[in-house]
């Protein structure tokens, strides 16, 4: 790695926004062909850092100085030129617009006669050589697509070059939406990317991600720098204990108890493409996992079970959602805190014909205590929260409220270890309260949590693994091969 040699400074930077510190005066450099790993608890501020770096924010106090030169106006347009790109962890692709078009935003250079094709062959050779078998098309419309080929555009579109040059990559949770193969074929690109020159920021909570790919790891707490180490120097534990947290150990298999035999079956399903072959079941209180490549059909076969309305669907008890694609499917972005996490409790929260502000406050602040949401007011936007409490309020929602059976849509997208471990807790506790828990996740580690995993490969399951068979090798295996249990 070269010494001496920094493509960006910050010095002092602080960000406030009225009371909240988002930054304290943070220092931080990077050099060329350089990875560093920045982590922190949900708050921590670095995704606020990461806008002032890709010019979408403005520090309140501090300098940045871009290959030695200080830059007094620092902007989009000014980052883009020096080669610096963003992919953000809320995605900024145009929905109505299809792939190529939206690769065509980001170089104003292709233009023309043609250009639609220019920009096509630009993306697409970029979605091939990072995400070989990717199935996405140029004339693919971006809302349309799933969630994890949106952040796959997202991300080979940063990689794309043209006239501006490409010197720094900041990858805000770039492997959120992915399932674990997609994310392996990413990190190994990055790698690449970086012993040809390029830098990037990777910012991400899979601890294993940020250790196994960066050279150096800098650590976030309450908006400051705690530490900066080469990556050598860090463990799992070290990592942990320095970003003031303990980190979540899967759930040893004998810390399941099995729910007695004669216990009702509250969902039965069959995917739609499987209509007379394995069927889904779980009974009160159980916790079902729901694994696989991603797109394979798991988040359709829980918008089924949501719906209830279609054959081969049996549900017999009020359902709820957690949506991992937050922006699109979850908040509601012109509501409070409190409101977002109020709707899925209208009937609870009516006083007479009108919704009581008292009960809502009071719900809200429940599960603001109890699941840890941190704001210093929750009547605040909730787009004033950070992804990672965004996604705690949509918890709050779905278990604030009066339904039996949970539906969860690799809900835990972005969320700190810390934040984990304590929704985990959450979720069985009131899996052994008798509530019922249908969970989506491209994490293999959060399986452990499960009573019986479910593995589906072109919308149909596989293979169905009770708890004590339950082990990473059994689910990549059924992912991948043509046979099934």
């Amino acid at each position: 790695m070269p010494e001496g040699n920094n493509i960006i400074e910050l010095d002092g930077v602080k960000k406030h926004y009225g009371a909240v510190r988002a930054l304290d005066g943070v220092d931080f450099h990077l050099c060329a062909g350089e990875c560093i790993g920045l982590v922190g608890h949900n708050g921590a501020g670095k995704s606020t850092l990461m806008h002032i770096l890709a010019g979408t924010g403005t520090p309140t106090e501090g300098t940045i100085t871009i290959q030695g030169g200080p830059e007094a106006a620092y902007s989009v347009q000014r980052a883009r030129r020096v080669g610096v790109r963003c992919v953000f962890q809320e995605l900024s692709l145009c929905p109505n617009l299809t792939v190529a078009e939206n690769t065509r935003i980001s170089h104003s250079s292709i233009k023309g006669w043609g250009w639609r094709k220019r920009a096509a062959d630009l993306i697409m050779g970029r979605l091939d050589e990072i995400f070989p078998g990717h199935g996405i098309q140029p004339g693919d419309v971006v809302g349309d697509l799933s969630i994890g080929k949106r952040q796959m555009v997202e991300v080979a579109r940063a990689f794309t070059v043209t006239d501006d040059p490409l010197h720094l990559v900041i990858l805000d949770e770039p492997t959120s939406s992915l399932d674990a193969h997609t994310a392996g074929q990413l990190l190994a690109f990055v790698r690449r990317s970086i012993a040809q020159g390029v830098s990037c920021i990777l910012i991400s909570h899979m601890l294993g991600e940020v250790l196994g790919t960066s050279d150096r790891i800098v650590v976030m707490r309450d908006g400051k720098v705690v530490t900066t180490d080469a990556a050598s120097a860090f463990d799992r534990e070290r990592l942990v204990a320095t970003m003031g947290g303990a980190e979540h150990k899967a759930a040893a298999k004998s810390e399941r108890t099995p729910v007695p035999d004669g216990t009702p079956v509250v969902v039965s399903a069959i995917p739609a493409s499987q209509p007379n072959d394995t069927r889904l079941t779980a009974r009160k209180g159980e916790i079902i996992g729901l694994a696989g490549l991603a797109g394979h059909g798991q988040t359709k076969l829980l918008i089924d079970v949501f719906d209830n309305n279609r054959a081969g669907i049996s549900v017999t008890a009020p359902v709820a959602l957690v949506a991992g694609d937050r922006q699109t499917d979850g908040i509601f972005p012109l509501w409070s805190i409190a409101d977002n996490i109020g709707v899925g409790s209208l009937k609870l929260l009516r006083q007479g014909l009108l919704i009581s502000p008292e009960r809502e406050e009071e719900l809200a602040t429940t599960w603001q205590k109890r699941i840890g949401i941190r704001t210093p007011d929750l009547g605040n936007n909730i787009l004033s929260l950070s992804g990672g409490n965004q996604q705690k309020a949509l918890f709050a929602r779905a278990l604030g409220s009066d339904a039996e059976i949970i539906l969860m849509d690799d809900p835990m997208r972005g969320v700190d270890v810390g934040t984990k471990l304590e929704v985990y807790g959450l979720i069985h506790e009131e899996a052994r309260q008798g509530r019922t828990f249908l969970w989506y996740t491209t994490e293999t580690d959060e399986l452990y949590n499960c009573d019986r995993v479910y593995v589906f490969r072109n919308g149909r399951i596989v293979t169905a693994l009770e708890h004590s068979e339950l082990s990473e090798e059994r689910v990549i295996q059924a992912s991948f091969a043509e046979g099934g249990k």
